[in-house]
């Protein structure tokens, strides 16, 4: 049995839906502008050939979706995994808009990956499909124009492949100005310093900002953490570094706890050698996965998939504070019974913006031909996320609305501004 649900009865583009209409209503949307925005720009479909290792061919499908790029380039990450598909991604490129208008980035969104279970295929075999993949997006992804991103799934080395076999596609003259056509390459081949952490970075500021609100601090905090890949361990590594105490975790092989607390760092270097996974940890016990959500903390962060929490399971939260590490992890019932239960939410398009911040830091540094050092980037998501962050806060307050429903007005009425400022092309 999966400890992360791969499927649910409600999509997450059902969600979003939901969320844009409400606000839309809320702020009274010009109608014309509503219907640009309820609907994608482009939906790129793509089946495409790869030789394995056996010589065998297989055909893989791979997706791309940009939702709207009246602020700027289309940004937004590419996942490889099974539950892949046209609507989902249009979901996620939708949320990329909204947050990367909300962090007040010169960008649009967009969204996209391969329907493949990377654990069955070699490193070979990886690169070969993501360099197919790259070849057949073509001009769909260029540094002004679409700029893709490491997500579920993908990484440093994911980018490097898709960089170098971008750039190859170009004259000897024009190379050198492709390399932003992705972010989250490794640092010795044009990527950022910290860019890897900076998501988890991202989801620990937000929780500690709105404790401070409070007057509280992250001392003796206790926290579980749904999914235990780049973005849960960061987010852990930054928690516990100010005393936050991480109880339990799970992701899709195991659910583990240690009410007197998980050394991250440890759980992290037996992970690494199980291509990430925490079962067999032992300084924790396993749990029934479906208990893990009731399991006495302050803070819940969901940094794995989608619809994740639901009206199923939301009643079961113990947490004051929800952490949105991963892109929609309530869906729209879910969260209605954690509103009621006067429990904070902490919306995915502000807690981890840290990522598509840290990528716009690290667009800049390749496009001016910069190199900053890891203090100096650290900083700068720092402060850009805070000016976020209160922003929300002071609409949270004046309005005595949830925070998801503050961070959508900010977003979608400086998309409404941009749109009214420069009209609508005939």
């Amino acid at each position: 049995m999966m400890a992360i649900k791969e499927a649910t009865k409600r999509s997450m583009l059902d969600n979003v839906m939901e969320q844009f209409n409400k606000t839309a209503d809320s702020i009274n949307l010009n109608s014309n502008i509503r219907k640009i925005l309820s609907i994608t720009n482009n939906e790129i479909i793509l089946h495409f050939p790869v030789k394995m290792d056996n010589g065998g061919v297989q055909v893989f499908t791979g997706y791309r979706v940009q939702h709207n790029n009246a602020l700027g380039p289309y940004k937004g990450g590419l996942r490889y995994h099974p539950t892949v598909n046209v609507d989902d991604a249009k979901a996620l490129a939708m949320w990329m808009t909204w947050k990367t208008s909300l962090a007040g980035l010169p960008y649009g969104g967009a969204k996209g990956g391969i329907q493949i279970d990377p654990r069955d295929y070699s490193i070979g075999e990886l690169e070969r499909i993501t360099r197919r993949f790259t070849y057949a997006l073509g001009e769909n992804i260029g540094p002004e124009h679409d700029i893709p991103a490491p997500d579920v799934n993908t990484n440093e080395q994911t980018m490097a492949w898709m960089a170098d076999t971008f750039m190859s596609t170009k004259s000897s003259s024009e190379r050198s100005r492709n390399q932003h056509v992705v972010t989250g390459k490794p640092v010795g081949s044009g990527g950022l310093e910290g860019r890897n952490r900076s998501t988890g970075y991202g989801v620990y500021l937000t929780i500690k900002l709105l404790y401070k609100s409070r007057g509280e601090s992250l001392e003796g905090k206790k926290f579980i953490v749904q999914g235990f890949g780049n973005v849960g361990y960061w987010t852990s590594h930054f928690l516990t570094q100010e005393g936050a105490i991480l109880v339990a975790v799970q992701d899709a092989h195991a659910s583990i706890i240690n009410k007197k607390g998980i050394a991250v760092e440890e759980l992290f270097e037996h992970s690494k050698p199980r291509k990430g996974s925490i079962q067999g940890f032992t300084g924790a016990e396993e749990i029934d996965p479906e208990l893990f959500f009731g399991v006495e903390c302050d803070i819940l962060i969901p940094a794995a998939l989608g619809n994740q929490i639901t009206a199923d399971n939301a009643y079961l939260v113990k947490a004051d504070v929800i952490a949105e590490g991963a892109n929609g992890p309530i869906d729209t019932e879910g969260e209605k019974i954690l509103l009621q239960n006067g429990i904070a939410i902490i919306p995915d398009i502000l807690c981890n913006s840290g990522g598509v911040i840290g990528s716009y830091f690290e667009w800049l540094q390749n496009r001016n031909g910069e190199l900053w050092q890891l203090d100096e980037v650290m900083q700068k998501i720092d402060k850009k996320l805070s000016e976020v962050f209160y922003k929300v806060e002071g609409l949270v307050k004046e309005g005595k609305i949830d925070w998801r429903t503050a961070a959508y007005i900010l977003a979608i009425t400086r998309i409404e501004t941009a749109y009214i400022q420069r009209g609508i092309f005939p």
